[in-house]
């Protein structure tokens, strides 16, 4: 496949596989023998998801979701809403919200707010990408592949106007349009 050459490799194939490995040790050990669901975040998250289920020890329930941000020429960060909802009670289960990458926070805030609405055993938030500095709300994380500056990702499920989810690496803008 060819690659556009303003984009820079970020993380090879391999060392995503890495970060996923550990992330499902840690799972597996917290989770183990527990009503568990997971919750992905549709649609940068779901390659992410498909290859850490495959890596823990336990049978985890999953299911998506797809929020919207509807943005007002007003307001910067816009409204968040739901365009797929959760098909699954998660009542007295415990959920993990699985998330490709968080940056501000809003939109995985208004997730997890929602799920603790559904009077789960426990939530929990599981990221491949934290770009930390950019938090504007506070997110309960406990489980993050790795923490990176502000770059434009695309590829392992990230996307460029709805292309390059299909790159098995992941890539950064170099000279962003």
């Amino acid at each position: 496949m060819q690659i556009d050459p303003n984009f820079t490799k970020f993380l090879s194939r391999h060392e995503i596989d890495s970060l996923i490995e550990k992330m499902a040790q840690e799972l597996s050990k917290d989770y183990e023998g527990k009503d568990v669901v997971f919750i992905s975040v549709l649609k940068g998250a779901f390659l992410f998801t498909a290859d850490l289920i495959r890596h823990v020890t336990f049978n985890p329930e999953v299911d998506f979701v797809r929020l919207t941000r509807h943005k007002q020429s007003h307001e910067k960060s816009g409204t968040i809403g739901i365009a797929k909802d959760i098909s699954i009670n998660l009542k007295d289960k415990h959920v993990l919200i699985v998330e490709q990458i968080l940056d501000s926070g809003r939109a995985l805030k208004f997730l997890y707010n929602r799920i603790k609405a559904a009077e789960p055993a426990s939530v929990e938030v599981a990221t491949l990408l934290d770009k930390k500095n950019k938090r504007v709300v506070d997110v309960p994380v406990k489980y993050v592949g790795k923490t990176i500056d502000d770059h434009f990702l695309v590829g392992y499920g990230l996307d460029l106007e709805e292309r390059c989810r299909n790159f098995i690496d992941l890539y950064y803008l170099r000279y962003p349009n």
